[in-house]
C-alpha cells in the first residue's frame, strides 16, 4: 500500500509544515497534502491562513521527491493563467505537483472580492475549466465563449511532458461526478469511508461513464481516511476529534465514526487503511491528519511507519 498523508486545516505554520513534510519524504509516504485555496477561516482568528499555491510551491522547492497537492477552487483562478501557473510547476519540478481541484464551499471568500456563485454554477465554471485546461496543456490556442470561460486564443508555453497533466477531482453528487466521468483520471472521494455513502456515489459514476462511453475503471480513487494514531477506537476523544474536523460529515452517527476512522497502534491504523482501501477500491489511500499539532503529527508520522 502507498501511503499519502493530508496535515490541513490550516493548523500548523510554514516552519512546522516543512519539518513535516521532510520527515514524510525520508519516511517514505507517497505524497503530501496541505491546504488549498482558501481566502480566510473564521475559525483561524487571527491565525496564519497561508496561500495554498505558494505553500505547494515552496514546499516542492524545499524538498527533493515526495510528490504535495492542495486544491484548487475553480472561483479563486483565471482557467488560462492556472493552466500557465501548473505547467511552469511542472516544469520546474516534474511530476511533483499533485493537481486536485473542486468548486469550493466557503462563502467567506465573497470577502476577498471573490464570485461566490451557487453550487450548481460552479459545477459548470469547474466543467468549462477542466476542458480549457486539457486543451491548453495540449498546446491547442484555445478560443472559448463559456458561460464562465471565456479565452481569446489563449496558449500556454512551455506545456506539461506528453501535453499533458493528471487531474484530480474531488466530489461526491451526481453532477460533480458527471465532471469526474468527464475529466478526471483521478476521482477524489469526499465521503467518510462508509458503505451506505460510497456505494451510491460510485453508481452515479458509474452511470455517468457509462453515459460518456468511458470505463470507470480507468479512473483511479483516492480517498482521505480520518486517523489518530493512539487514540482508542471507540473513544469519545476520537469522536470529538471526528466531529471537530470533519463538520461536512454531519450525518455520520457515534458507531459509524468508529468504523469510518483509524485509531489505535500504528500498525492497527495501518490495518486498517488498508483494510478500507481493499474494500473501496483505493489507488491512493490518504491517512489524514488534519488538524494535529506540530508534535502530534510528528508522532503520527512515526507511529505509521514503524
Amino acid at each position: 500500500m502507498k501511503l499519502a498523508v493530508a496535515l490541513a486545516w490550516h493548523a500548523l505554520p510554514f516552519e512546522d509544515l516543512l519539518a513535516l513534510v521532510r520527515r514524510a519524504e525520508d519516511a517514505g509516504f507517497a505524497a503530501v497534502f496541505v491546504d488549498g485555496d482558501v481566502s480566510q477561516l473564521a475559525s483561524r482568528g487571527d491565525g496564519d491562513v497561508l496561500d495554498g499555491w505558494t505553500l505547494t510551491t515552496a514546499l516542492i522547492a524545499k524538498t527533493a521527491r515526495i510528490p504535495i497537492g492542495s486544491i484548487r477552487l475553480v472561483h479563486h483562478w483565471n482557467t488560462a493563467r492556472l493552466a500557465q501557473a501548473v505547467a511552469t510547476l511542472e516544469r520546474v519540478a516534474p511530476e511533483r505537483l499533485r493537481f486536485l481541484c473542486s468548486i469550493g464551499a466557503q462563502p467567506a471568500d465573497a470577502r476577498f472580492g471573490l464570485p461566490f456563485p451557487t453550487a450548481a454554477d460552479r459545477i459548470t465554471w469547474l466543467d468549462e475549466s477542466l476542458g480549457a485546461l486539457r486543451r491548453l496543456w495540449a498546446g491547442e490556442d484555445v478560443r472559448l465563449d463559456g458561460r464562465f470561460v471565456r479565452l481569446a486564443g489563449a496558449r500556454v508555453r512551455p506545456l506539461p511532458r506528453g501535453g499533458r497533466m493528471p487531474i484530480e477531482v474531488a466530489g461526491r453528487g451526481p453532477r460533480l461526478l458527471d465532471v469526474v466521468a468527464a475529466h478526471a483520471n483521478v476521482w477524489d472521494l469526499n465521503l467518510p469511508p462508509l458503505a451506505r455513502c460510497v456505494s451510491p456515489a460510485v453508481a452515479a459514476l458509474e452511470e455517468a461513464c457509462r453515459r460518456r462511453s468511458r470505463d470507470p475503471a480507468s479512473i483511479a480513487r483516492s480517498m482521505w481516511i480520518f486517523t489518530r494514531p493512539g487514540l482508542t477506537p471507540g473513544s469519545a476523544a476520537l469522536r470529538e476529534a471526528w466531529r471537530r474536523w470533519n463538520p461536512w460529515f454531519a450525518d455520520v452517527s457515534e458507531l459509524e465514526i468508529d468504523e469510518a476512522a483509524a485509531a489505535g497502534p500504528g500498525a492497527a491504523c495501518r490495518d486498517r487503511i488498508e483494510s478500507l482501501t481493499s474494500r473501496f477500491g483505493l489507488d491512493h489511500p490518504v491517512a489524514d491528519l488534519s488538524g494535529l499539532p506540530a508534535d502530534a503529527a510528528r508522532q503520527a508520522l512515526d507511529a505509521l511507519t514503524a
